[in-house]
């Protein structure tokens, strides 16, 4: 008895190709994608062979590969949804920042209008014998100084009198700092006014009183 080769099992191998395919678009659209399986794979088990019945392992790896990737495009949109809550949280977060003085990274020196009295501060890498503060005006010519002797590791500020300066924008300062003839790193701080925050790339951002913006993670302390 010779035995042929039925229009069913072609249907079979159809029914197998398109719900692989209906897994792979899942991620365009979970709901749909996957109604389309169910409907492929219930097709599949209706016009299977007798004689080469569905595999269980291939079915349950269809089903899996289904599952996963729905699973994966719903946690993504969890995901996404949660960062945009998280965003919104920083932005209102930050907000309270608008109006405070905050200690960043610069060279420029805060001129208090009643005082006359010009601030700033840096981070020394190292203790050092000897610590001056050099005041520069915007051509960064050396128009004052302030001698600050010997100094340990760490953040230190100082005071400048600027009551007697006339340049039109504010002065500006540089750290210069020693051990005998050995020179010590030292970062400037400046002090600068939030006037505005702001969300970039999912960071936030604060708009400063000298027209710069920073990260919020490059803010040294909030004063």
């Amino acid at each position: 008895m010779s035995t042929t080769i039925s229009p069913v099992g072609q249907t079979t191998s159809s029914s197998s190709a398109s719900a692989a395919g209906a897994a792979a678009n899942a991620a365009a659209d979970p709901a749909a994608a996957q109604d389309r399986f169910l409907k492929l794979l219930v097709a599949q088990l209706n016009n299977q062979d007798p004689m080469n019945p569905l595999d269980n392992a291939q079915m349950t790896s269809q089903i899996a590969q289904i599952n996963t990737v729905t699973g994966i495009q719903q946690l993504n949109d969890t995901v996404n949804k949660f960062a945009g809550q998280l965003a919104v949280q920083q932005l209102v977060q930050g907000s309270s920042l608008v109006g405070h003085q905050v200690l960043v990274e610069g060279d420029t020196l805060a001129v208090d209008a009643k005082s006359g009295q010009a601030t700033g501060g840096f981070d020394l890498a190292a203790s050092a014998a000897s610590v001056t503060v050099q005041v520069l005006d915007a051509s960064g010519k050396q128009i004052g100084a302030v001698d600050l002797g010997a100094l340990p590791a760490g953040r230190h500020g100082f005071a400048w009198d600027a009551s007697s300066y006339q340049g039109s924008s504010a002065p500006r300062f540089q750290v210069v700092a020693s051990n005998g003839s050995t020179a010590v790193s030292a970062t400037p701080l400046a002090t600068q006014q939030v006037s505005a925050v702001s969300m970039s790339n999912g960071a936030l951002q604060l708009q400063l009183s000298d027209g710069s913006s920073v990260a919020q993670s490059a803010v040294k302390a909030v004063q």
